[in-house]
């Protein structure tokens, strides 16, 4: 009992530093006479009209922030890169044995799949990592920065749940069939 209070609470470290991590990268605070908000509509300085994340095209050295990377372990990061006009949260999820890795593998891709039902979530992680959201200036104005956070970090959270209730299950499953299998046996 003791041990699952402690890793429920090294999760609730985790996921409060990736929240307060990403209310700083999108600056919800305000200055006394400057309202600092670092994902605005920043048009492109190469093309005209245009407007590209920048954490993403990586043209312009000065509109990139320092990344920040999160660990709770070796196999559980979180990498959060931020511009002017975008943020890039990547995610490596815990994968401790092969099964959970099969599992982790084949839901995250279910998840890509359906990308744009999420609106915010890229179809193809970044490199060395499970899964990728974008969060540009166009979403910030058209949802809630608190309710993006509040969606990334819930995700978060859920994506443990599930490969973990999914691991179960499969487990379950496992062990049925073996007992109805060696049941000829005897």
């Amino acid at each position: 009992m003791r041990l699952f209070v402690a890793l429920a609470n090294t999760l609730r470290l985790y996921l409060t530093c990736i929240r307060n991590t990403l209310e700083a990268a999108m600056c919800l605070q305000f200055n006394l006479r400057v309202c600092l908000l670092y994902l605005q509509n920043f048009p492109c300085q190469e093309v005209e009209r245009h407007n590209k994340p920048e954490v993403e095209l990586k043209t312009s050295p000065e509109l990139l922030l320092n990344p920040v990377l999160i660990c709770r372990n070796e196999a559980e990061k979180c990498l959060i890169e931020t511009s002017i006009n975008s943020i890039r949260i990547s995610m490596k999820v815990k994968q401790a044995d092969e099964l959970e890795n099969i599992l982790a593998k084949k839901f995250l891709r279910f998840l890509s799949m359906r990308a744009e039902a999420f609106q915010v979530l890229r179809r193809k992680p970044v490199q060395g990592y499970d899964i990728s959201f974008l969060i540009t200036n166009y979403h910030c104005e058209d949802m809630h920065k608190h309710k993006l956070i509040d969606f990334i970090v819930q995700f978060m959270e859920d994506i443990d749940k599930e490969i973990s209730e999914l691991k179960l299950s499969v487990n379950t499953r496992g062990r049925l069939v073996a007992t109805e299998f060696l049941k000829q046996f005897i």
